[in-house]
């Protein structure tokens, strides 16, 4: 019975993903071609960078939040997560400000320098807008994941797969038809004040409801719920600098132009994850309360049932985008059939990534976040270094070998480390 429940969601979200990806895709085709490809380039450049100071200034808070829904679910005290919500906004409402004031105290003489880094004459004024918009961004994906967290993981999945892209898209034809494309940035940021505040309100009147306001209510200090989350925060950094750090130090070598063509492949290959993503939204909760009633077993079958959807899924996008790459890339418009090598590239560190399972949410949810954040840590260093190595020869194709590489190093240490430790399959069987 529960195998069927977490299959039936797990399926419910990827529909749900597939949807945003497809509001996405019309996104992207639109602004690809009616925007020149420097706006475009200049929209993924921020992009990238409100996804790693955003991932950092999180510390960790959005997959805590998801930690803290087991663990409280099998303590029955589910009541306690609403004070734990409220002291994790304040963590990051901190840490976003104080990133805000440091960037520019450090920076605001040194505007020149951040611009001759990039070789870009913006490039100050757009990391400044990210700083900005960082406390918006960050409450955002902290409310996603908090309605998750409360049990409503369709909502929390329309939020972030389809409201998340919404408002951009809106402004963009507005953009459009009023002639003022050099706009899409700021677009793109107004977009996060609006859903912070509307997923602000949407948390907060859930909060009023149901078993949020029993009396059976556990007590966690900042302090506790920092030593949770920290080690999330770490990791995920990791993984969200992974994510983003080559359209960064393409940044550096190539033009907006070719971080548009570039990201455009990274967008497509992300289809191949969304069946990983979509299974480990739901068992990341079950994998945390099962752990911690100690029901190892039903766990096992869980998580093989979960890699075997994965597998099933991955394939058949593989095979698609595979077959149908230069068709994809030419509906953006012809000049981004040059992505086509990196798209493919691409394409197969996203399917290893999915082969691998949740290895990664397993390891958060059993309190092995120590671990993680050492293997993705080192993934990392060899994905940078990589990219340094790389991009300057062969350029956006060397970017994508970069990120094939760091996927495949560090999925299979988390698969190795997992099986070693607790005998425990988390990939295809």
């Amino acid at each position: 019975m529960l195998l069927r429940e977490l299959t039936k969601k797990s399926l419910s979200v990827f529909i749900i993903r597939i949807t945003g990806v497809f509001v996405l895709f019309l996104f992207t085709l639109f602004i690809t071609n009616f925007f020149s490809p420097e706006n475009v380039g200049r929209y993924d450049f921020v992009r990238s960078t409100v996804m790693i100071i955003g991932g950092i200034a999180l510390m960790g808070t959005n997959q805590a939040i998801i930690y803290y829904s087991g663990l409280l679910k099998a303590k029955n005290s589910m009541g306690s997560i609403k004070s734990i919500y409220f002291k994790m906004l304040k963590i990051i409402a901190m840490t976003s400000f104080a990133f805000l004031f440091l960037y520019l105290f450090l920076s605001v003489q040194n505007k020149a320098i951040i611009n001759s880094i990039f070789n870009k004459p913006d490039a100050f004024n757009l990391v400044f807008k990210s700083f900005a918009v960082l406390m918006f961004f960050t409450s955002t994906m902290l409310n996603i994941d908090t309605i998750r967290a409360i049990e409503k993981t369709m909502m929390s999945e329309l939020y972030r797969n389809i409201f998340r892209y919404t408002p951009v898209f809106i402004g963009t034809v507005v953009l459009f038809f009023t002639n003022r494309q050099d706009l899409i940035v700021d677009v793109y940021l107004a977009g996060f004040f609006i859903l912070s505040v509307i997923s602000s309100i949407h948390v907060l009147l859930s909060f009023k409801k149901g078993s949020y306001t029993q009396k059976n209510i556990l007590s966690y200090t900042t302090k506790e719920i920092l030593k949770v989350s920290t080690p999330m925060a770490i990791s995920a950094m990791a993984y969200f600098v992974m994510q983003s750090i080559d359209v960064i130090i393409l940044a550096i070598y190539e033009g907006f132009d070719k971080l548009a063509y570039y990201s455009v492949s990274v967008k497509l290959a992300t289809l191949i994850a969304l069946a990983l993503l979509s299974v480990n939204i739901v068992v990341a909760p079950k994998i945390a309360e099962l752990y911690e009633k100690k029901k190892t077993k039903e766990m096992q079958e869980i998580i093989k049932k979960s890699t075997r959807i994965i597998f099933i899924i991955s394939v058949v996008t593989l095979l698609f985008l595979v077959f149908f790459s230069e068709t994809i890339l030419g509906l953006f418009g012809q000049n981004y059939l040059v992505a086509k090598q990196a798209l493919i590239i691409l394409i197969f560190g996203q399917f290893f990534n999915s082969l691998s399972g949740p290895g990664a949410i397993y390891l958060n949810m059993t309190k092995r976040q120590g671990v993680l954040n050492k293997i993705l840590l080192t993934g990392l260093i060899v994905n940078i270094g990589l990219n340094f190595y790389l991009i300057p020869s062969y350029g956006i194709s060397g970017a994508a070998i970069a990120t094939l590489i760091s996927f495949v190093f560090w999925n299979l240490i988390i698969i190795l480390y997992i099986y070693h430790k607790d005998r425990v399959k988390v990939f295809l069987t």
